[in-house]
C-alpha cells in the first residue's frame, strides 16, 4: 500500500502543501511490517558538495520511523532519537529508506530505521522512541500554549 503525502499536511518532510518540503513517498510492507521508501535527493538539500545534510538524512529516517506508527491504527510523535551517520549518503543517487518497529511498551513505540544505497550497503541508521498520542487532545494543547 502506497503512503503519499497528504495536500493538506504541511509537513516539511511527508507533507503534500509544502512547497518547500520534501514531499516523501512510502510503501507500507503489511507482511513484513515495515515502512519503505525509495529516492534521490536533490543537491538543494546538501550539506558537504555532493553529500545529503545530516539534518536531511535524520528527517527521512524521522519520517520513515513515525509512519510505522500505521500497523497499530496510532499517531505517534518523536520523543527522542538517535542517529548514526556511517557513510557519506550523496545526493542524486537511488537510495532506500526502511523503519521497522523494535518493541511496542504501552503509548511509547521504539522503532528504527536504516537508509541504504543501491547495493544494499546502510548509510545511516537510527532508533527512536515514538509516543501515541490523541491528536485533537494534541493539537488543542497547542492551541493553548499558542496563546499563552
Amino acid at each position: 500500500m502506497l503512503l503519499e503525502p497528504n495536500p493538506k499536511n504541511g509537513c516539511f518532510g511527508c507533507g503534500g502543501s509544502n512547497a518547500n518540503g520534501m514531499r516523501l513517498t512510502f510503501e507500507r510492507d503489511d507482511a513484513a511490517h515495515r515502512i519503505r521508501g525509495s529516492f534521490r535527493i536533490a543537491p538543494q538539500f546538501q550539506g558537504a558538495t555532493g553529500f545529503v545534510h545530516g539534518g536531511i538524512i535524520a528527517t527521512i529516517l524521522d519520517e520513515a520511523m513515525g509512519k510505522v506508527s500505521v500497523f497499530h491504527g496510532v499517531q505517534s510523535v518523536t520523543a527522542e532519537m538517535t542517529i548514526e551517520y556511517l557513510r557519506p549518503v550523496p545526493v542524486d543517487s537511488d537510495l532506500i529508506v526502511e523503519g521497522y518497529e523494535i518493541k511496542h511498551e504501552g503509548r511509547n513505540l521504539h522503532y528504527a530505521g536504516e537508509i541504504r544505497n543501491s547495493t544494499g550497503t546502510v548509510l545511516a541508521r537510527s532508533r527512536g522512541r515514538f509516543v501515541e498520542v490523541d491528536m485533537n487532545r494534541f493539537r488543542a494543547n497547542a492551541a493553548r500554549t499558542e496563546k499563552s
